[in-house]
Protein backbone atom coordinates (compact mmCIF):
# COMPACT_ATOMS: atom_id res chain seq x y z
CA UNK A 1 0.00 0.00 0.00
CA UNK A 2 1.16 3.70 -0.72
CA UNK A 3 2.02 5.67 2.33
CA UNK A 4 0.46 8.31 1.07
CA UNK A 5 -2.95 7.18 0.97
CA UNK A 6 -5.62 8.12 3.10
CA UNK A 7 -6.22 4.80 4.80
CA UNK A 8 -2.67 4.66 5.09
CA UNK A 9 -2.16 7.20 6.94
CA UNK A 10 -4.93 6.81 8.82
CA UNK A 11 -4.63 3.11 10.27
CA UNK A 12 -0.81 4.40 11.00
CA UNK A 13 -2.27 7.13 13.23
CA UNK A 14 -5.45 5.73 14.98
CA UNK A 15 -3.52 2.02 14.99
CA UNK A 16 -1.07 3.11 17.49
CA UNK A 17 -0.74 1.49 20.95
CA UNK A 18 -3.06 3.44 23.45
CA UNK A 19 -4.35 5.71 21.15
CA UNK A 20 -8.46 4.95 20.77
CA UNK A 21 -8.16 3.67 24.33
CA UNK A 22 -7.03 7.84 25.62
CA UNK A 23 -9.84 8.77 23.50
CA UNK A 24 -12.40 6.69 25.08
CA UNK A 25 -11.06 7.34 28.57
CA UNK A 26 -11.51 10.84 27.86
CA UNK A 27 -15.06 10.36 26.24
CA UNK A 28 -15.99 8.42 29.38
CA UNK A 29 -15.70 11.45 31.61
CA UNK A 30 -18.41 13.53 32.85
CA UNK A 31 -17.52 16.34 30.10
CA UNK A 32 -15.16 15.03 28.08
CA UNK A 33 -12.69 16.29 30.10
CA UNK A 34 -9.99 14.80 31.82
CA UNK A 35 -6.79 15.14 33.65
CA UNK A 36 -3.30 13.26 33.10
CA UNK A 37 -3.38 11.28 36.32
CA UNK A 38 -7.12 10.08 35.94
CA UNK A 39 -5.87 8.89 32.43
CA UNK A 40 -2.88 7.23 33.79
CA UNK A 41 -4.87 5.70 36.58
CA UNK A 42 -7.60 4.75 34.08
CA UNK A 43 -4.68 2.78 31.76
CA UNK A 44 -1.98 1.56 34.30
CA UNK A 45 -0.46 -0.33 31.51
CA UNK A 46 0.94 2.87 29.97
CA UNK A 47 3.59 3.87 30.64
CA UNK A 48 4.30 7.70 31.80
CA UNK A 49 6.23 9.05 28.14
CA UNK A 50 3.78 6.83 25.84
CA UNK A 51 0.75 8.15 27.22
CA UNK A 52 2.55 12.14 27.25
CA UNK A 53 3.27 11.29 23.23
CA UNK A 54 -0.04 10.38 22.53
CA UNK A 55 -1.20 12.75 24.16
CA UNK A 56 0.77 15.39 22.11
CA UNK A 57 -0.38 13.73 18.86
CA UNK A 58 -3.57 13.65 19.65
CA UNK A 59 -3.34 17.57 20.38
CA UNK A 60 -1.45 18.02 17.33
CA UNK A 61 -4.70 15.99 15.16
CA UNK A 62 -6.95 18.47 16.97
CA UNK A 63 -8.89 15.29 18.30
CA UNK A 64 -8.00 16.67 21.51
CA UNK A 65 -7.11 19.86 23.41
CA UNK A 66 -5.02 20.80 26.50
CA UNK A 67 -5.92 23.20 29.04
CA UNK A 68 -3.14 24.17 31.39
CA UNK A 69 -4.32 25.27 34.91
CA UNK A 70 -1.92 27.82 36.51
CA UNK A 71 -4.22 28.88 39.14
CA UNK A 72 -3.21 26.41 41.86
CA UNK A 73 -0.70 24.52 42.86
CA UNK A 74 0.73 21.81 41.41
CA UNK A 75 -0.33 22.92 38.06
CA UNK A 76 -2.62 20.58 36.32
CA UNK A 77 -3.37 20.01 33.02
CA UNK A 78 -6.63 18.73 31.43
CA UNK A 79 -7.69 17.15 27.84
CA UNK A 80 -11.02 17.47 26.18
CA UNK A 81 -12.38 15.83 22.69
CA UNK A 82 -12.79 17.98 20.12
CA UNK A 83 -15.57 17.86 17.92
CA UNK A 84 -13.13 15.65 15.29
CA UNK A 85 -11.87 13.70 17.88
CA UNK A 86 -16.04 12.89 19.43
CA UNK A 87 -16.48 12.37 15.47
CA UNK A 88 -14.19 9.81 15.46
CA UNK A 89 -15.51 8.06 18.33
CA UNK A 90 -18.80 7.81 16.29
CA UNK A 91 -16.50 5.37 14.03
CA UNK A 92 -15.19 3.61 16.84
CA UNK A 93 -18.82 2.93 18.48
CA UNK A 94 -19.99 1.55 14.30
CA UNK A 95 -17.11 -0.78 14.85
CA UNK A 96 -18.04 -1.93 17.90
CA UNK A 97 -21.74 -2.44 16.71
CA UNK A 98 -20.22 -4.57 13.60
CA UNK A 99 -17.43 -6.66 16.14
CA UNK A 100 -20.81 -7.47 18.20
CA UNK A 101 -23.05 -8.53 15.16
CA UNK A 102 -20.37 -10.57 12.95
CA UNK A 103 -17.66 -11.53 15.13
CA UNK A 104 -17.40 -11.02 18.88
CA UNK A 105 -20.47 -12.70 21.40
CA UNK A 106 -19.94 -10.78 24.43
CA UNK A 107 -23.50 -10.25 26.82
CA UNK A 108 -21.41 -7.67 29.08
CA UNK A 109 -21.33 -5.41 26.13
CA UNK A 110 -24.41 -6.47 24.24
CA UNK A 111 -26.33 -4.31 26.62
CA UNK A 112 -27.59 -0.73 25.15
CA UNK A 113 -24.72 0.90 27.05
CA UNK A 114 -21.70 -0.83 28.27
CA UNK A 115 -20.14 0.59 31.95
CA UNK A 116 -16.94 -0.39 30.72
CA UNK A 117 -16.75 2.32 27.07
CA UNK A 118 -19.82 3.46 27.58
CA UNK A 119 -21.60 3.17 24.21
Amino acid sequence: MNKNCTVYKTMDFVGKKWTVLILLEIFKSKDNTKRYSEIKNSIPEITPKVLSTRLKELEEKEMITKSIDTKEFPISCEYSLTDQGEDFLKIVQKIKEWTLKWNIKNPHCESEKCKDCKF
